[in-house]
């Protein structure tokens, strides 16, 4: 696979703007969730308040290319999620016009959650699945 080029990093995140607007969800988990460009457009900030089978999860979620000051930037667009009790977890978000795959750990993982964004851009149906369990949820943009 060859790397892609700062042009093509800030490209491939320019496809996130999709998501960027509070949405309240509905079904498996419930609560809001908002996206937002951090300054510079590189990365792209998720502040998450829900609840999902009775436990709240609530947290920022820092999604881009990984930029180290020495070393080369990721392929991969990868996140980290801060939670208010002091989990991190990292995340590789994939997305393919209508889709979004945000894979637990590692591409491949057997964590992982497939969205699916509405033609116009303002519902979604996002399906959960990990070893043992999993959820379903809708989403509806409140604001852009």
């Amino acid at each position: 696979m060859s790397e892609r080029k700062p042009k093509e990093r800030e490209q491939a995140m320019k496809e996130f703007d999709r998501l960027i607007g509070t949405w309240k969800l509905t079904g498996g988990a419930q609560g809001t969730v908002r996206y937002e460009w951090m300054e510079g457009g590189h990365f792209l900030l998720q502040h998450v308040d829900v609840t999902q089978d009775g436990h709240a999860a609530k947290g920022l979620e820092v999604i881009g290319h990984e930029r180290p000051l020495f070393g080369e930037p990721s392929e991969e667009v990868k996140s980290r999620f801060y939670s208010t009790d002091g989990s991190t977890l990292d995340y590789i978000y994939e997305i393919d016009g209508n889709t979004l795959t945000i894979w637990g750990g590692e591409k491949g993982s057997p964590a992982y959650c497939t969205t699916v964004l509405s033609e116009d851009g303002n519902s979604l149906h996002a399906k959960w699945v990990w070893p043992g369990g999993g959820y379903e949820t809708d989403g509806v943009r409140m604001t852009s």
